[in-house]
């Protein structure tokens, strides 16, 4: 199987919970992978880097934490970064695992922390799944 390279972008806006998240997404070690990591201020920039290192990776975990505030900014922003994920992972062919937290409050998204293995483990099931379809094509 072909060693992989996967970036993992994770948002530093709540620093312990993106620790922990980037911390179980490495732990995932299914496939034959290396990962490298950027941290980016918050979800927003997150596509952005996913985009401008699109064609040096073969897959990314996005990772992060959006707590629900008192205005409609909690939405508004995790509609446009999860869009924006897909666009890039549909339009480039590429996986991208999300692991960003959309929670209520810091109590939930504490408990919700193996998310950053979860999507660590479906870029990888990609790789694994393309690998055996590619076999026994052969």
């Amino acid at each position: 199987m072909k060693n992989y390279k996967v970036l993992i972008v994770a948002a530093n806006y709540y620093p312990e919970i993106s620790e922990e998240l980037k911390k179980r997404a490495k732990k995932v070690k299914k496939a034959h992978t290396d990962h490298e990591e950027i941290t980016v201020p918050g979800i927003f920039e997150i596509p952005v880097i996913i985009s401008r290192n699109i064609d040096s990776y073969d897959g990314f975990v996005a990772l992060g934490c959006v707590i629900k505030g008192k205005t409609p900014h909690f939405k508004l922003i995790s509609k446009a970064v999860t869009n924006a994920i897909m666009n890039l992972s549909i339009t480039h062919k590429k996986p991208i695992g999300n692991g960003i937290l959309t929670c209520l409050n810091k109590r939930q998204a504490l408990k919700r922390l193996d998310k950053g293995a979860e999507a660590s483990s479906a870029v990888e099931q990609v790789f694994i799944n393309e690998s055996m379809l590619k076999s026994n094509k052969s």
